[in-house]
């Protein structure tokens, strides 16, 4: 039983777009099986993204980064947009558009009531499309120079407007928050969102961020004595790190008091215990230099808010960026907040996701708190890629923390920790845990009726093959091992997802019946209607179907396949050369 003064956050929806990971299955995926997501190009891929040959064939030119598919892609008539207008917006606003559409979808909650309050708390990096694709284009700008016509022309294109243009989109009332502390927004945005739920500000919240530190995606100048990495690799904590490698992506997940998550039967991945956020102030060696005293304070508030000792954690996801000095630092700050309550040695292991996909900016934060929040959920600590000796300034030997480059089974109670440190000096730590085990999902009823609508008939076929998937467990469907109650998969599409105006509906008496009509709508036939399905459930399908509405019987919410978005290409190609990401 949860008390009710419990100042616990369920996280009960999450969602993803990184490198090498269309959503939170495959990010898993690829953590899980050490994948390296990072693309390295050849001269003719960086040729044909656009890079100009001269600095293609420039020593300086490392034909690396974290390339996320689609980037140029948007369903803009989902989310009411215009060709023209979506080929305005930030591409950050649009994959966060698309990531909190999805989280929202997986938390059960895509259908809200007028009176459940849903903030969201969001952050992006510098506009760069802004800046390389559309400022001076002819094709774009007013004839003239007239500087303030550009205003008009690209109202809202600015950061502040990443969670209200979210809110919009989505319908929801609760405080919209942007956040901006550079690397760390996106953590930062949970932690705000996470206290503003505890001060009863919002029911749920959606928070996260995205990034979009390269237009062309093809690699950068490297610059000795920068940050960049000098031959394309991130190798966070190890002696041969040379600097970090930048991606694009976008995370969210979508949080609610836990005491109110359990007695509303929601599917909780995992729980916040704690969370902290402060600065490095001027107790450092530069305004861009990472602080040991800030970052160890900021670990340590965060565990004496959860009341956890040090010899909990079994895992630190790190902010673990791949530079010689900023890891350096880190370990020391985490040894030391660690330090004031355990002597132990090498019993908490230290990672970073940045290995995987690259450091995805402002998205960075959120997406090491997905990647933790699955590893508690699955029992399971990923490996961090490229590690083969110790960061020649840390004592590894004599400390807490140890760097495993394979997945194992994490043994014992599940209790990690989730560090983000922006430039200029915000730091974010948040702790995760353990969900508590849920109640057992109710009989499945005689007969169920799963809803299925889309914004076009293709998006429903879509989705209907991929829920088939997911119920029959098939790779890329439900993960492993996952147990589904037809009548919470119905009670999910009734109660958690939009009414859209192309529809269909199954109905069936177990799963593998539920998944084999959903394949017959994916093929574009009619589903059966069996002589013995009840009339009642018979003339809600024909009332659905004639986009009438349905009564929500009993279930719970439960995560499903979330909605295919039809995008296309809504782009405006730059003028000139294009920009790399090391020039930023």
């Amino acid at each position: 039983m949860i008390s009710a003064d419990d100042e616990s956050i369920a996280v009960i929806g999450l969602a993803c777009r990184v490198p090498g990971a269309a959503d939170a299955t495959a990010l898993w995926r690829t953590v899980r099986t050490g994948a390296d997501s990072v693309r390295r190009f050849s001269r003719a891929e960086a040729l044909a993204a656009g890079v100009p040959a001269e600095v293609v064939d420039d020593a300086s030119f490392v034909p690396a980064f974290g390339h996320l598919d689609g980037l140029t892609d948007f369903d803009a008539a989902l989310f009411g947009y215009r060709d023209d207008e979506a080929a305005l917006l930030d591409p950050q606003h649009r994959l966060f558009l698309e990531v909190a559409w999805w989280a929202v979808e997986d938390a059960g909650y895509g259908r809200l009531d007028a009176t459940t309050q849903v903030g969201v708390f969001g952050g992006c990096g510098v506009n760069r499309y802004l800046r390389h694709h559309l400022l001076g284009n002819p094709t774009v700008g007013p004839a003239g120079g007239f500087c303030d016509d550009w205003d008009d022309i690209l109202a809202g294109a600015s950061s502040d407007y990443l969670p209200t243009r979210a809110a919009y989109a989505l319908g929801l009332n609760g405080p919209a928050v942007a956040i901006q502390t550079a690397c760390s927004s996106s953590l930062v945005a949970v932690c705000q969102a996470a206290q503003s739920l505890l001060d009863f500000r919002c029911d749920v919240a959606v928070a996260g961020g995205a990034s979009v530190v390269s237009t062309h995606q093809a690699g950068y100048r490297y610059r000795p004595g920068g940050t960049l990495a000098a031959d394309g690799v991130c190798r966070p904590y190890d002696a041969d790190a040379t600097g970090q490698v930048f991606g694009n992506g976008a995370g969210a997940v979508v949080l609610k008091r836990l005491g109110d998550a359990v007695d509303d039967g929601d599917h909780i991945y995992a729980v916040l215990a704690g969370w902290a956020v402060n600065n490095d102030g001027a107790d450092r060696a530069g305004f861009t230099v990472p602080g040991v005293v800030g970052q160890s304070a900021v670990v340590a508030e965060a565990l004496a808010a959860a009341d956890w000792h040090p010899d909990d954690l079994g895992y630190i996801e790190g902010h673990g960026s791949g530079t010689a000095v900023g890891d350096a630092i880190e370990i020391d700050a985490l040894t030391r907040a660690f330090r004031t309550g355990t002597a132990r040695r090498g019993s908490c292991v230290l990672g970073s996701l940045k290995s995987n996909v690259g450091n995805l900016d402002a998205a960075a934060g959120v997406a090491g708190l997905i990647k933790t929040v699955l590893a508690v959920h699955h029992g399971m600590i990923p490996g961090t890629l490229h590690f083969t000796r110790t960061h020649r300034d840390v004592d590894f030997a004599g400390g807490p923390f140890v760097v495993t480059t394979d997945t194992r089974p994490w043994m014992g109670t599940r209790r990690a920790g989730v560090s983000s440190f922006g430039l200029g000096g915000t730091n974010a730590h948040v702790l995760v845990e353990q969900a508590p085990t849920p109640l057992a999902s109710g009989d499945n009823v005689d007969w169920a009726l799963l809803p299925l609508s889309a914004a076009t008939d293709e998006a429903l076929g879509v989705l209907a093959a991929r829920l088939a998937d997911h119920l029959a467990g098939e790779p890329g469907g439900a993960p492993a091992g996952v147990a589904h109650s037809l009548a919470d998969v119905a009670y999910t599409l009734a109660a958690g997802r939009r009414r859209l105006a192309h529809r269909e509906a199954v109905v069936a008496r177990d799963i593998m019946q539920a998944a084999g009509e959903l394949r017959a709508v994916a093929d574009g036939r009619a589903p059966s209607l069996p002589a013995e399905v009840p009339g009642e459930l018979r003339d809600q399908a024909a009332r659905w179907r004639a986009e009438g509405d349905l009564p929500v019987g009993a279930g719970r919410r439960v995560p499903l396949p979330g909605y295919p978005f039809q995008r296309r290409r809504h782009w405006i190609d730059r003028v000139g050369t294009p920009q790399l990401a090391g020039g930023r």
